[in-house]
């Protein structure tokens, strides 16, 4: 395979790799992902995909914040690879290519959260180096308004 890495800054070029976001929300409408994408680009979220023959096999958003524990760090959003092309190292240049990045900036630190369930996520995850820090505890206010 010929892969090649690709950055994204702009909501079109993002809402064009929809099909692939849809392997991890498989509902999510143009119009809602557009919104949302509205929201998150200008608080400096991009994303980044793996491309064979202009053919998106897997993508991640990410995006940079400081705060007061960790000061300035990365986080990886919406990490997604084509079912079919699993398991064959695209997950493992994504976060090689993240980390690089988060390197370059400065950041002390990546995060990510993966839903408890999502068990092939974790050891992914675990893999490539990461742990669990702690708890990410949410309190759902309105079930219509959640994508997964």
């Amino acid at each position: 395979m010929a892969l090649q890495i690709r950055e994204f800054t702009t909501i079109d070029e993002m809402v064009a790799q929809i099909d692939t976001i849809r392997f991890l929300y498989p509902n999510i409408t143009l119009e809602k992902y557009q919104s949302f994408l509205s929201e998150m680009v200008p608080h400096n979220y991009i994303q980044i995909g793996v491309f064979e023959n202009n053919i998106c096999l897997g993508i991640t958003g990410c995006w940079s914040a400081t705060k007061l524990w960790t000061g300035k760090y990365l986080e990886i959003d919406n990490f997604v690879v084509n079912p079919e092309y699993r398991s064959k190292g695209i997950g493992k240049m994504l976060t090689d290519y993240i980390e690089q990045k988060a390197l370059d900036l400065g950041c002390s630190s990546i995060v990510l959260d993966a839903f408890s369930g999502n068990f092939g996520a974790h050891r992914f995850y675990y893999n490539q180096g990461y742990g669990p820090k702690g708890f990410h505890f949410v309190k759902v206010l309105d079930e219509n308004k959640l994508t997964h």
